[in-house]
This record gives structure tokens, sequence and C-alpha cells, in this order.
């Protein structure tokens, strides 16, 4: 059985550059609410994923935490390798070990260009620069159940919050 794998960025944040760490730089009031109506959204659409990967970064976490809060997801967890700074290798690594074990439904809570950038390996196994993901979107990619899944993946979904919020 394939995995399930949704890419969801951040949702509107502070300005860049307007906090002595970045790191620190939270969701908007806007990016708030905005993100509690993709929640819903999604929620309605009975999207429940298994396990919830989240950057550690205040904004990623922020956006992961309503997604959870909404029942998106039965668990929240966070994870280095989806700071910026992330390697898709090391993330491969942990998927190689979840995958034998876990249910099949997996959400990662992150960063751009980082998201777009792991998307496009995954399904093309290079970096093209041709998938733009806005604040809040989501990625669906089907994984293969076993071995590298770059270059071997699906596209399933591809939304901008705009669609989400209609």
């Amino acid at each position: 059985m394939a995995i399930e794998l949704y890419l969801i960025r951040h949702g509107l944040a502070g300005e860049h550059g307007t906090y002595a760490n970045d790191d620190e730089r939270p969701l908007t009031p806007e990016g708030q609410q905005k993100t509690k109506r993709v929640a819903e959204k999604l929620r309605s659409l009975d999207l429940q994923i298994n396990l919830m990967l989240t950057s550690p970064l205040v904004r990623a976490r922020q956006t992961a935490e309503i997604l959870y809060s909404a029942g998106v997801s039965a668990q929240l967890q966070e994870s280095a390798d989806l700071a910026p700074t992330g390697k898709l290798e090391n993330w491969l690594g942990w998927l190689d070990q979840w995958r034998q074990t876990a249910d099949q439904r997996l959400a990662l809570v992150g960063h751009e260009p980082c998201l777009s950038e792991w998307a496009e390996q995954l399904l093309w196994d290079s970096v093209a620069h041709s998938i733009v993901m806005k604040k809040a979107g989501v990625i669906g990619l089907l994984l293969p159940e076993t071995g590298d899944p770059r270059g071997q993946s699906q596209m399933f979904w591809l939304t901008p919050p705009r669609l989400l919020l209609a």
C-alpha cells in the first residue's frame, strides 16, 4: 500500500526580518484565522492524518497545532528535519523506519522553498522550481511502500489555500 504524504506550508507569518531570531516569527492574526479555516475545510473533507511532523520554528508549530486541534491528525511531533536547514536525505532515513511499523497517512508542516523542492525530488528526482506552494497550501503525494521514493512518487493533490477557503 502506498503512503499518502501531505506537505503543508505554514500559514501567513510576521514580516521576515522583523524578529531578532527568525525562528521565533509567529503566525499573524490573519494567518491564524486563515489556517483555522483551512484546517476546518480539510477536516470537513474527512482528511485524517495518522502522524503530523512539524518544523520546530514557531510559525510552523502554530500551523501544525491548529491542524491538530481541528482533528486533522491523531498525533503531532516535532522534527528538526523540517526546519529550513533540514535535508531530505535525513528525513528519508526517518521515513524508512516509520513506514515499516506505522499507518500510511503522514503530514509534514514546514517551509518554502524546502517543501516544494522535496516534492519535486520525490516526483522527479530533481529540482526544477516549477511547483509553487502558497502559505497554508497543501501538496499530496503517493510514496511507494518500499524503496527510495525519489523519482518514484505521484502527486494527487496540489491546492492553494484560496481553494480551501472558498
